[in-house]
């Protein structure tokens, strides 16, 4: 669309080029008459930009919300919006903390000497066709990379009482085979 300052210069064309009166030029652009005289007046935001700068730096946690809060209690403003635009075109913002890293020293895990000194156990997740999710718990031996057990069940673990007996039954499974 265009906007109302060219709607404007073309009103104006119409008009002092004795083309049309006010009236007919607003019709025919698609103009208010009283839109086309309206004359912006100017706001003057020194005070309140020179005192939302005092706060921001006195109070620099303090978001635009805030600030609005104390510049309401002396009565330099009302609306929130205006605040806001105050505030973004002074560039103010608060200052966020940066998180530390907690820095800790990697420990190398030790590779295991022989077979069955080390087990690593991990979940695997599919579904059926039917929709039903299954749950796989895949127990490894870390030296040989080969997995001593699996369980396979449609819910493991939930109640926090299927998982702990698996190694267990995976260990006597693999004694049973004879490794």
């Amino acid at each position: 669309m265009v906007r109302p300052a060219a709607r404007r210069r073309v009103i104006t064309h119409l008009i002092r080029g004795n083309y049309l009166s006010e009236r007919q030029a607003c019709r025919l652009i698609g103009m208010s008459r009283s839109a086309y005289r309206y004359q912006a007046s100017g706001r003057n935001d020194t005070v309140l930009r020179n005192r939302l700068k005092e706060l921001a730096a006195q109070y620099s946690r303090y978001g635009y919300l805030m600030l609005h809060g104390l510049l309401r209690a002396e009565s330099l403003v009302v609306n929130k919006k205006r605040t806001y635009r105050v505030y973004t075109e002074e560039g103010l913002q608060v200052r966020t903390k940066r998180r530390r890293k907690l820095v800790r020293p990697r420990v190398v895990m030790a590779v295991p000497e022989r077979v069955n000194r080390r087990w690593s156990m991990d979940f695997v997740s599919d579904q059926l066709a039917d929709g039903r999710r299954f749950r796989v718990l895949n127990i490894v031996d870390d030296f040989s990379r080969e997995c001593v057990g699996q369980l396979t069940a449609v819910s493991i673990g939930v109640p926090g009482r299927s998982v702990p007996g698996a190694p267990c039954r995976s260990a006597w499974l693999a004694a049973d085979i004879g490794q």
